[in-house]
C-alpha cells in the first residue's frame, strides 16, 4: 500500500515538473522487511546499561525461556525476574528497575505481554519510557520497538527538493506532511493493538476457564474444594490440641496473645484454627 502511493505521488511530481531529492525511510512495510531494517539497528552502541526483564505470573511456571532468549541476543543484559501479574504495571521488581532507568538504557522483554497484559496501562508505560530517552525492545515483536517510534516522531518520509514553483512546493510539503502523520498514526496503532492483544489473551484463557468449570460442574464433577470444608495439614494437627490445651476459650488459662507467642503461630494463622475448632462445637 505504502509502495503504491509513494509511487504515484513520485509519477505525479515528475508530471509538475518538480525536480524531488528524496531520502525515503520506511518503518512499516512488511514483516519481513520491517525485520531486516530493525535488526541492522546499532542497539547497545552509546547505550548505559542493558536489562533483560523477564516475567511469569506465578512461581509455578517457568522463566527459564525467557530468559536463555534475552541472554542469547544481549549476553551483556543484566537480567532482572518477577514473578506478578502482568495485569499491573506497578510491580516491586519492574518499580525498581523503572526507578533506575535512565536516557539511553536499554530494555529488553522476550515478548510484548512480558512488558504489560493491560493494553491502556503498558501503552502509557511505553510512551512514558520513550519520552524518558530509554529503548524498549520486543524479541517477538521487533516492530514496535522504540526505534519504530522514533522514526515515526521523526518523519517517516524526509526530503529536500527544489521549484520554481511555490505552490506546487506548498502541494508537496502538504502530501509529505500526511505521509508522515499516517505512518506515525499507524506505528501508534501497532504498538498499541500488541499491548491489546496481549491482553485478549488472558480473558481468552480467564473464559475457557470458566466455561469448563461449567461443564464439568454440569457433568456432576466437584471444582475446587466443598464449601465449609476444611483443609487438614501437619502444621494444623499439631497446633489445634496446643489452642484447645492453653486458650482460655478452650480448656486453658491463656490469652489469645499468649497462646500465639507459646504454640509459634502467627496471627491469621491462629484465629482461622481457632475459627475451625468452634466450627466442631
Amino acid at each position: 500500500m505504502y509502495q503504491y502511493f509513494l509511487s504515484n505521488l513520485l509519477t505525479f511530481n515528475r508530471l509538475c515538473g518538480i525536480i524531488i531529492i528524496s531520502k525515503i525511510r520506511f518503518v512499516n512495510l512488511d514483516r519481513k522487511s520491517r525485520k531486516l531494517y530493525l535488526d541492522t539497528l546499532p542497539y547497545g552502541k552509546g547505550s548505559k546499561m542493558q536489562y533483560g526483564y523477564c516475567r511469569i505470573s506465578t512461581k509455578k511456571q517457568s522463566i527459564d525461556r525467557q530468559i536463555r532468549n534475552i541472554s542469547s541476543a544481549f549476553p551483556d543484559a543484566q537480567i532482572i525476574t518477577e514473578a506478578y501479574s502482568g495485569r499491573y504495571v506497578n510491580r516491586p521488581e519492574w518499580n525498581k528497575l523503572y526507578r533506575k532507568l535512565r536516557a539511553d538504557d536499554v530494555v529488553i522483554f522476550d515478548s510484548v505481554s512480558r512488558m504489560s497484559r493491560n493494553a491502556a496501562d503498558g501503552f502509557a508505560l511505553y510512551k512514558d519510557l520513550f519520552d524518558k530517552g530509554v529503548r524498549l525492545i520486543f524479541l517477538k515483536e521487533r516492530h514496535i520497538d522504540t526505534d519504530s517510534y522514533k522514526e515515526a516522531m521523526n518523519g517517516i518520509v524526509s526530503q529536500t527538493f527544489s521549484s520554481g514553483d511555490e505552490a506546487a512546493d506548498e502541494l508537496v510539503n502538504a502530501i509529505m506532511a500526511a505521509v508522515n502523520k499516517f505512518m506515525m498514526n499507524k506505528v501508534e496503532q501497532d504498538i498499541f493493538k500488541a499491548f491489546e492483544q496481549s491482553e485478549k489473551e488472558v480473558e481468552d484463557l480467564r473464559q475457557r476457564t470458566r466455561e469448563g468449570i461449567k461443564t464439568a460442574r454440569s457433568n456432576g464433577k466437584q471444582i475446587g474444594a466443598v464449601k465449609g470444608s476444611i483443609h487438614v495439614t501437619e502444621k494444623s494437627k499439631e497446633a489445634k490440641p496446643l489452642i484447645i490445651k492453653y486458650s482460655k476459650d478452650f480448656e486453658g488459662t491463656l490469652s489469645d496473645k499468649d497462646c500465639m507467642k507459646l504454640i509459634g503461630l502467627a496471627n491469621n494463622t491462629y484465629y482461622k484454627y481457632k475459627r475451625e475448632l468452634k466450627s466442631y462445637e
